[in-house]
């Protein structure tokens, strides 16, 4: 079994009075006895047929948009595993689950362990006030919620969200990784950090 599977689960992601129709990567980290759940996204049930029989150590949220936490109390309560989110994303949170608070905090540079799997959480901020990828050394893989993608780096133009914030984690917790670390994101395709790095100022340029 590898230490990484991948779901892709399809529903919705509302903010701002606006709803648009998104496909999720959610990532199960680990080895065959126990696993890290990342995003936990629109199908409970998918999730969890790829979890199998496996503890679930941990429901991990990148972020508090709705499309990345809407299972998460199902899966938690499924596998009676703890929800984990940064503390700074507790205003989106409570949009989505006012009434059920995370068990757990992420905080930049602490590192979470599954199946001999260790993950070392880089707070991003940017796309949201607490958004935080987990980078796996021993893979050379960074899980980067919607902080960077194939392409470019994540929104910034709804409620909680900076431009300039995000370009700035993007410089000093991602793009100082080896280039050929691989980039798993919260929608779509992986890329690396060495293609993404060369176009930091012409996401710059294009963001003002």
């Amino acid at each position: 079994m590898t230490p990484v599977d991948h779901v892709v689960t399809s529903g919705t992601f509302s903010l701002d009075g606006g709803t648009w129709d998104v496909d999720n990567n959610v990532w199960i980290v680990g080895d065959e006895h126990e696993v890290l759940v990342i995003d936990a996204a629109h199908d409970a049930e998918k999730i969890a047929a790829a979890v199998g029989d496996r503890r679930v150590v941990a429901v991990v949220c990148t972020h508090a948009h709705d499309d990345h936490v809407n299972q998460a109390p199902a899966l938690a309560d499924r596998f009676g595993a703890p929800i984990l989110l940064n503390p700074a994303e507790a205003p989106l949170w409570e949009m989505t689950w006012p009434d059920r608070k995370p068990d757990g905090e992420l905080r930049d540079g602490e590192v979470l362990k599954a199946g001999g799997v260790e993950l070392h959480l880089l707070q991003t901020p940017g796309h949201s006030p607490g958004s935080t990828c987990l980078y796996a050394p021993e893979l050379k893989l960074v899980f980067s919620g919607d902080t960077l993608f194939n392409g470019g780096p994540g929104a910034t133009g709804r409620s909680y969200s900076n431009f300039d914030t995000i370009i700035s984690s993007i410089r000093q917790k991602l793009l100082t990784l080896p280039g050929d670390t691989g980039v798993r994101t919260g929608h779509g395709d992986s890329t690396r950090i060495g293609a993404e790095s060369p176009h930091l100022e012409e996401w710059i340029a294009r963001g003002h």
